[in-house]
């Protein structure tokens, strides 16, 4: 499967548009996690707890777009994007979405 941001793939032609894909996750860190970044608030400085807890969620909603595009048929996903939104204190949303596209062989 190919990702790309962009609405086209280099090299190839695509041949049919399946329709928008989407891959979401909402996740939490546990409560010492929070507490942890809730003490580094008041010195400054990354958050680690919450960057993994990104990190975990983004992989985890591009394996469900990718399995999203391919029950369709997909070769490509094309124009991805993500955004997040907090659903409460210490639990965002992560979600992916694309065009699944066919591409000539």
């Amino acid at each position: 499967m190919i990702f790309s941001t962009t609405e086209t793939v280099p090299g190839h032609e695509i041949t049919a548009i399946l329709g928008v894909v989407t891959g979401n996750v909402v996740q939490s860190k546990h409560i010492g996690r929070d507490i942890m970044a809730g003490l580094k608030t008041i010195i400054g400085g990354e958050l680690k707890g919450y960057t993994e807890m990104f990190n975990e969620a983004r992989s985890q909603a591009m394996t469900r777009l990718e399995e999203d595009a391919a029950a369709l048929g997909a070769d490509a996903v094309v124009g991805i994007r993500f955004t997040t939104s907090a659903i409460m204190d210490g639990s965002c949303e992560l979600l992916a979405f694309g065009t699944a596209v066919t591409l000539q062989p």
